[in-house]
């Protein structure tokens, strides 16, 4: 005869239920897998249909035929997708603590302007005609203004208000100028048209490695600012209890968003809306502690980047859409549905 556990002995033995970090740890590891299917997908589809087995033989193979040739640009292609992806992520998460405005994304600070301006600049006064030109010049561009809306910011007594104002003000002048530009300069247009759309089709062995390191000092100063800017993000009076130190941290979160920003916008030219989706995306169901929506950023940021990517190849085939034109496409409903959402939970 079957005698029936105790209640407290059934309470003992019974599993316990998966804590909520057992579970972000759990959804992190799913969303590694996303991204490693999105760059398998990345190298196997482009504009130009090519068999499984030529795509095999050209990621461990180089025997110079058209389809090696292929899936190696289509490598590169990948690789910058993904470093691009995670530093607009990271740099979109990074400002919406800061700013303590969930809807913020690099754009706001007026890094991309900062960027687009350079460029435009080096291929009117300077003759710049290459892509590793360009990214010097709009890495440098978008530092200069990253400095200088932390300076009219208020510098050490900067606030999220004052540098959302700045950044909007720096933006707006930065814009008339390149618009200005480009319609008095025909060769200035032709030349910034498509580098304006954002785009990882001239990705290079060389494009990679110039930024490379800039997006991995400012991915590490990134992921070392979680802690300090949860603490930043509960408002000045509760930092400063918990022992932040506002100033450094804002320095330090400004830096780190220029320095990853500024990259792949030299890189790729201005991508909208990743950096704002994704973090946003993810705040949903990590919650507001940085320590899990840096790193959940970092990964599926490059994941939307590339499948997005990989959608512009497929849908205008053989031509392609560039990838800044579909992350707009899909980016727009997006930030008009995050925009009634928050109305809606305020009132």
């Amino acid at each position: 005869m079957l005698v029936e556990s105790p209640p407290e002995q059934r309470a003992e033995t019974a599993p316990a239920p998966p804590t909520r970090r057992a579970i972000r740890a759990f959804g992190l590891l799913v969303s590694v897998g996303v991204l490693l299917l999105v760059a398998l997908a990345s190298i196997a589809i482009g504009a130009k249909a090519l068999p499984l087995d030529q795509v095999w033989h050209g990621l461990f193979h180089d025997s110079g035929t058209y389809a090696d040739v292929v899936v190696g640009d289509r490598i590169s292609r990948t690789v910058l997708g993904l470093l691009a992806g995670a530093a607009l992520g990271l740099s979109g998460a990074v400002l919406q603590a800061l700013t303590r405005n969930p809807l913020a994304d690099p754009g706001l600070l007026g890094i991309n302007a900062g960027a687009s301006a350079a460029v435009v600049t080096a291929i009117t006064y300077f003759g710049v005609t290459s892509l590793s030109g360009y990214v010097w010049f709009a890495f440098l561009g978008a530092a200069a203004v990253g400095a200088l809306v932390w300076f009219l910011g208020g510098s050490r007594g900067a606030t999220p208000v004052r540098l959302a104002l700045a950044g909007t003000a720096i933006s707006a002048a930065l814009y008339g100028y390149l618009q200005a530009v480009m319609i008095m300069d025909d060769a200035a247009l032709g030349k910034m048209r498509f580098w304006t759309v954002g785009s990882l089709a001239s990705a290079t062995d060389s494009t990679i490695e110039q930024v490379a390191p800039f997006l991995a000092v400012g991915t590490l100063i990134a992921l070392a600012l979680a802690r300090p800017l949860n603490a930043v993000a509960m408002g000045d009076d509760t930092a400063r209890a918990l022992g932040a130190n506002l100033n450094r941290t804002r320095a330090l979160s400004m830096a780190a968003a220029t320095v990853l920003c500024g990259a792949a916008t030299a890189a790729c030219g201005p991508i909208v809306f990743v950096g704002l989706m994704v973090p946003h995306a993810v705040r949903s169901f990590t919650g507001p502690d940085l320590r899990w929506i840096l790193p959940y950023a970092t990964v599926l940021s490059p994941a939307l980047l590339l499948g997005a990517d990989v959608l512009g190849r497929m849908v205008a085939r053989p031509a392609e859409l560039q990838v800044g034109i579909v992350t707009a496409v899909l980016g727009g409903p997006v930030f008009i549905f995050l925009v009634r959402r928050r109305r809606t939970a305020q009132l």
